[in-house]
């Protein structure tokens, strides 16, 4: 049989497939400690899963409007008004089956056949798939380690073209944990106001920050009419099997967003997104006790990483991942990924997996215990030894 070409321009987000791979070792008898996936360790709190079943007993099990329930878009826009500093309106908000169609979605409503898209490299891999598979032009923009995982903003000018359609950031980022500052935004906001051009801001980790203040680039002037916010629930409330994400936009752009809604998903299931209106307004305890664990764990691992041969590691200020330099230790990254996997039994991620530019990293999540991340540890470093 015969596909459509675009398959061949559809890339995947590996950390499923290195998942497969440790649940296969294990599945054999092999002790595996997960520092592959992405996803809070936690429950989802209590309060959010009573929501959910409440709005079950209660009939909340019907089709929904396409952009979202009128109560939770009220509620997001709220919530995500304060933290920003900003007001944002219902109209504003489209709601959807996780944060990935958001992604897709305004890539696809924006961005023609030849048009150029400037991402994060390395970055979440789906910006450079999608890209890729809606026939536009990618154009990574490297996250450079001598800046901390924060763009370089002399590379960043030379980047825009008369043909940059999209500007993609991400920050806290994944995988590096690097954070833009005031200053970067600016000089960003700044580009994009000469240029035609808009901005897909990617906030997810917003509120998984440590010694540092979130900053989104929609504060500066003229970013209202040419700026996405994408945003969820799934890192801050452990809800990543719910699928459910959000997406603050222009009102036109989110009718034309919520119109491919209705072509692809129809709607997000309505009982979840009842829940979502008890994650917004209910007690937030559980989310920052979640934050504080993360950053032990943040300062566990990179002061253990730091002391194995051959590795050195940058301390993320935000998310939960950690993206050793591990080019000393003379062994390729995605060997080496291979090697803790099946000789250590520790699963982690090459930093290719990012992009080109994340050639000789790795990337662990410390979205697990300190007891396993010293395991892990251990075990790493009976591979590589003890500086």
């Amino acid at each position: 049989m015969r596909y459509a070409e675009r398959m061949k321009r559809l890339g995947t987000e590996t950390a499923f497939d290195m998942l497969a791979k440790a649940k296969a070792l294990e599945a054999k008898g092999k002790e595996v400690i997960h520092l592959e996936i992405g996803e809070p360790d936690f429950n989802t709190p209590n309060n959010i899963r009573e929501a959910a079943k409440k709005a079950l007993d209660e009939g909340w099990t019907h089709y929904g409007p396409a952009p979202g329930l009128p109560e939770l878009r009220a509620a997001i826009a709220q919530d995500a008004g304060k933290l920003r500093g900003l007001q944002f309106n219902p109209e504003q908000v489209v709601v959807t089956p996780g944060a990935k169609p958001i992604m897709s979605f305004v890539i696809m409503a924006l961005a023609d056949e030849g048009d150029e898209v400037i991402y994060p490299n390395p970055g979440f891999p789906i910006y450079e798939s999608m890209i890729n598979f809606m026939g536009a032009k990618p154009v990574p923009i490297q996250l450079k380690e001598e800046f901390d995982f924060r763009l370089d903003v002399n590379d960043f000018k030379k980047l825009v073209t008369k043909k940059t359609k999209l500007i993609i950031i991400n920050s806290p980022q994944n995988p590096t944990g690097g954070v833009l500052t005031k200053d970067d935004l600016k000089v960003i906001a700044d580009i994009v106001r000469n240029n035609d051009c808009w901005v897909l801001s990617d906030e997810v980790y917003c509120r998984t920050l440590y010694d540092t203040k979130f900053e989104s680039i929609s504060q500066f002037p003229g970013m209202a009419d040419r700026l996405i916010i994408l945003d969820g629930f799934s890192k801050t409330y452990a809800m990543t099997g719910w699928r459910i994400g959000y997406g603050i936009m222009p009102p036109t752009l989110a009718s034309y967003i919520a119109q491919i809604e209705i072509n692809i998903n129809s709607c997000t299931a309505s009982f979840i997104q009842r829940a979502c209106i008890e994650a917004i307004k209910g007690p937030q305890e559980d989310a920052y006790k979640m934050v504080a664990e993360f950053k032990k764990r943040r300062d566990v691992i990179v002061a253990g990483l730091n002391q194995i041969k051959g590795v050195s590691c940058k301390n993320p200020l935000g998310a939960f991942y950690v993206f050793p330099n591990v080019t000393k230790t003379g062994i390729d990254c995605r060997e080496l990924a291979d090697r803790l996997l099946n000789e250590a039994g520790v699963s982690s991620l090459s930093g290719t997996c990012f992009g080109k530019y994340g050639e000789g990293y790795l990337r662990f999540s410390y979205a697990n215990s300190v007891e396993n991340i010293k395991k892990a540890l251990s075990k790493i470093e009976a591979i590589l030894g003890k500086k």
